[in-house]
């Protein structure tokens, strides 16, 4: 399986894959690559869309040797899927995405949810996302984080408190009854919360493995 990051943050591929990998095991390998441009972290819907192209450009040529079993788009907001998922269609390689597959895995059998994440300026993409999957009657709403992304991403410690702050209000608040970690870079946070939270805590990375797992073994 290869994992396509679509922020240039290497940094941030390597943590992701490192996920990846344990949720897989060791019977189905990850690799991890990065786009060849584009900024460091997907904040705005600028940068959302500017992805898309470098996205698929770097899911075509992982794909090119054959050697590729399955995709994996590391973005919550699946920059690329749709145009991936074409391109691929005659080869018979599933393309997923981190949001529809944590979106999807969250609202199952009718379960209401809702989503923390770092990224206010990507809240009305994120509604629009969740209106095109056909889960907006299970939606609880977002609740955001305080502080800029690109603060908190420095922060670690910073970042898992303002999470759990968000998670607890989606659940406490809002009646959600799970929440989704909004981001693949917030995976390792993502994670982390599972011990912190008594609500159902759907990270994005391992979401997205388990649904490619399903396409992989039908």
């Amino acid at each position: 399986m290869v994992l396509v990051n679509p922020n240039t943050s290497t940094a941030t591929t390597a943590m992701m894959t490192a996920i990846a990998r344990r949720t897989l095991g060791p019977t189905r390998p990850v690799r991890g690559v990065t786009v060849a441009r584009g900024p460091r972290m997907l904040t705005d819907p600028d940068a959302l869309r500017a992805a898309a192209p470098e996205v698929l450009a770097a899911g075509l040529r992982a794909t090119a040797g054959g050697d590729c079993a399955a995709l994996l788009v590391a973005a919550f907001g699946d920059p690329g899927l749709a145009a991936l998922r074409a391109a691929l269609a005659p080869t018979g390689v599933p393309v997923v995405g981190l949001g529809e597959a944590a979106l999807l895995e969250a609202a199952a059998d009718g379960t209401p949810f809702g989503i923390a994440t770092t990224t206010p300026l990507l809240a009305d993409a994120i509604h629009a996302r969740v209106t095109a999957l056909g889960l907006g009657d299970r939606y609880t709403g977002l609740r955001l984080t305080a502080g800029s992304p690109e603060r908190l991403s420095a922060d670690p410690a910073l970042l898992l408190d303002r999470l759990e702050r968000a998670v607890r209000a989606s659940a406490e608040r809002d009646g959600a009854r799970a929440v989704v970690i909004g981001g693949g870079p917030l995976g390792e946070a993502a994670e982390e919360l599972h011990a912190r939270c008594a609500v159902r805590v759907v990270a994005p990375i391992p979401a997205a493995c388990r649904a490619l797992t399903r396409l992989l073994t039908g």
